[in-house]
């Protein structure tokens, strides 16, 4: 089994990337929130996860050990497959993910694309007492250089994009998290304002769904 990689990133896809170990590249799939953080020719350690769907290995990327495993639990849901896993790193980091179901909050994964209030309760039923909140936060396994400059605007979305969002709706998405939180205007954090803007989109569902 191969649980991490170390190497050069070559590519960075909308859903998957390319790192170069020993002359030979591995493509992983990851979450948007995951891609974000990687720079092209940067050397990062990625946790990894192998699975074999159809008869065909897929090897999946992850930022930390603790996300690995919210992506492994996730997926002992009934009707939880791979891309609402990674969605829900997308949307919350681990610490988030414990909490909600610590607290019983189902209605915090409808902000997740692709869960409905059916599955959200689902989650709650299925992993209570499974995942609880750690005494400290996972730190991140993954080196990367950030922009000194707020250019994240253009990476989220394109990663919305990847999800499934219209441009359109992406850069609603991008301005009412703005509005919400102005701060996110001069922070470097691709990953939060990801999660931020994703948030704030499936509340915008929800609210639609009501």
């Amino acid at each position: 089994m191969i649980s991490s990689l170390t190497g050069e990133i070559q590519h960075i896809g909308t859903d998957n990337a390319v790192i170069q170990v020993a002359g030979v590249g591995y493509v992983f799939s990851a979450s948007p929130n995951t891609l974000s953080a990687l720079r092209l020719g940067s050397e990062v350690t990625v946790q990894t996860l192998l699975m074999i769907r159809d008869d065909n290995p897929v090897l999946f990327g992850f930022g930390t050990a603790d996300e690995r495993e919210i992506f492994e639990t996730m997926m002992t849901v009934s009707g939880i497959g791979p891309r609402i896993a990674l969605a829900v790193l997308s949307v919350f980091d681990p610490d988030e993910v414990r909490q909600h179901i610590d607290q019983q909050d189902d209605k915090a994964f409808t902000k997740v694309p692709g869960i409905g209030p059916k599955s959200a309760r689902r989650i709650i039923l299925e992993l209570s007492g499974k995942l609880v909140p750690r005494d400290e936060p996972d730190q991140p396994s993954t080196t990367t250089s950030r922009s000194k400059e707020p250019a994240w605007k253009d990476q989220v979305q394109q990663a919305l994009i990847g999800l499934g969002w219209n441009e359109k709706d992406a850069l609603k998405g991008i301005a009412n998290a703005l509005e919400t939180n102005p701060d996110l205007a001069e922070s470097p954090d691709v990953s939060a304002a990801l999660r931020a803007t994703l948030q704030n989109l499936g509340e915008g569902q929800r609210r639609q769904r009501l």
